[in-house]
This record gives structure tokens, C-alpha cells and sequence, in this order.
């Protein structure tokens, strides 16, 4: 009997960043994501949460270590991958669906083509109503929407989100998730997203990956254990806000890993510079 190895979506081994002669961004990250999973990345600010989504995306390129997706160099699977920013990045003189269909038309999609899947799309995020509208007659919520359905125009197998729910009021934010996973359940896509709400990464994950800074590494990787699909009733839960508990707790220690460093760096500092003066 032959059995099949399934290879990780994403798979980081040994990899270290760092920009030019600058500090270490990120080191020894191994990290194995798997197909179908979606996987939240939390931490500190500058702990290179988004510089994770850059690696993966093929924007650019570890200074170690290798990284593969899909089994494939990053650069060579960039056409199975689709980025979602922080901003809805728009275009402001297209209209919704012709902001939709803009990848489809990069790779040169038949018109035919376009307009089905444009509409499908549309149809799918609740946006048909206002197909023929312009970004700023749009509210954030719905701006975030036409930039999901855009990402999904090229049938994704992995979607990178980069907060992309942080710039809207909770109750949208709630929302969306719903929404997203409902998209998930549909199209069956794996899911990398960075956020710096505990709450959304427990509702979202399947697993949660904590970054500790200076310099970027894993300080843990914790299931999420919960009911699937997940709908807004299950924020009320108490094994909800139990696992909120724990993920926060755990972030405070990764925190706090960084402020006994940073401590202890200054305490040598201090030792050094106290034996220099001793020694003269």
C-alpha cells in the first residue's frame, strides 16, 4: 500500500530576516502550516509579524533558512497566493465590480469570464447592490469586502491577511470574521493572518502562532480547540473566554521575555561601563 505524503502549505525551516546591515528581524523561525488550516500570528509591535506575510508572499527573501509553499519556492507560487492589506488599497476611479475584476484582467481573462466570476464574487461578499459605485460612496466595512472579493477573483489556495479588520469598529470587525469563515468554508482555502486582537485570532484559528521580539521568534503555538462553524454566539461561550485568557496570558509572557532582556542588557551595560571607569 503506498501512502501519501501531504505536503505542508507553508513550511518555514531555520529562517532569519534581517534588512541590509540591520537589526535581525526575525531568526531560527520553523514553522509548518498546514493545508486547509487557518493560522493567526500575534506578538508585540516589531516583532515581525507582517515581515512573516512578506516571506511567504515571495515579497522578499530570508537572509537564511528556506521557506516553501505548496512545495514550491515562494516566487513560483505566487500565482497560488492572494494578499490582503491593512488598507483596502482601491482604486478610485474604478467602480466595485471593475475593482474586483482587476486581477482577473491582469491575467488577461476573457470578458465573458470576467463579468461571471465578477458577479459570482460580488454575490458571494453582499455587494451586488452597489456594483456600480465608487470606493469613497463606500463605508470601511464594505471597502474591506470589495478587497476580499477581489483577493479571491484568482481562486486562491492561500490567503495572507494582514490586519485587515483593524481600521473598522468592532461590531464590522465581528462581522467580517463571520464572513470570512463563512468564505473559507466555501472555497476551502488556507489562511495565514496577522492581528494584534487575542479575541479575533481565538474566533478565527485553527492554531495561533505568539511572536516574541527582538529579535522575532516563536515563544509558542497554541490550538484552538473550538466548535466549528463558528458563529457570533460563540464569543459568549466561557470556553471562548477561557482560551482568550490563556492566549493573552501567554502574550504577556512573551513580553515580558523581551522586558527581562532588555533589563539584563542594561545591567551589563551598566557592569561594563562601571569596570571601565574602575580600570582608568
Amino acid at each position: 500500500m503506498t501512502i501519501e505524503v501531504i505536503a505542508p502549505e507553508v513550511e518555514f525551516a531555520g529562517v532569519t530576516k534581517r534588512y541590509g546591515n540591520g537589526p535581525t528581524i526575525l531568526e531560527g523561525v520553523n514553522l509548518e502550516i498546514l493545508k486547509g488550516e487557518f493560522v493567526s500570528i500575534i506578538g508585540p509591535s516589531g516583532c515581525g509579524k507582517s515581515t512573516v506575510l512578506k516571506l511567504i508572499s515571495g515579497l522578499t527573501m530570508p537572509s537564511a533558512g528556506t521557506i516553501c509553499v505548496d512545495g514550491m519556492t515562494p516566487k513560483n507560487a505566487r500565482e497560488t497566493v492572494s494578499y490582503i492589506f491593512q488598507d483596502a488599497t482601491l482604486l478610485p476611479w474604478r467602480t466595485v465590480r471593475r475593482n474586483v475584476a482587476l486581477a482577473l484582467e491582469l491575467e488577461g481573462a476573457p470578458t465573458d469570464r470576467r463579468e461571471e466570476k465578477t458577479g459570482a464574487l460580488l454575490d458571494l461578499v453582499g455587494l451586488r447592490a452597489v456594483a456600480d459605485a465608487y470606493p469613497r460612496e463606500l463605508s470601511g466595512g464594505m471597502k474591506m469586502r470589495v478587497s476580499i472579493a477581489r483577493a479571491l477573483a484568482t481562486n486562491p489556495r492561500l490567503l495572507l491577511m494582514d490586519e485587515p479588520f483593524a481600521a473598522l469598529d468592532e461590531m464590522s470587525r465581528d462581522r467580517l470574521n463571520e464572513e470570512i469563515l463563512r468564505l473559507r468554508t466555501e472555497q476551502n482555502w488556507t489562511a495565514v493572518f496577522v492581528t494584534h486582537s487575542v479575541a479575533e485570532a481565538v474566533f478565527l484559528s485553527t492554531r495561533i502562532v505568539v511572536l516574541a521580539p527582538n529579535p522575532g521568534r516563536i515563544y509558542a503555538v497554541l490550538p484552538v480547540d473550538l466548535p466549528q462553524p463558528r458563529t457570533g454566539a460563540l464569543r459568549t461561550a466561557p470556553e471562548f473566554d477561557a482560551l482568550v485568557g490563556k492566549v493573552a496570558h501567554t502574550l504577556r509572557e512573551a513580553r515580558s521575555q523581551e522586558q527581562r532582556a532588555e533589563a539584563k542588557l542594561d545591567q551589563e551595560k551598566r557592569d561594563e561601563a562601571s569596570s571601565m571607569r574602575r580600570a582608568r
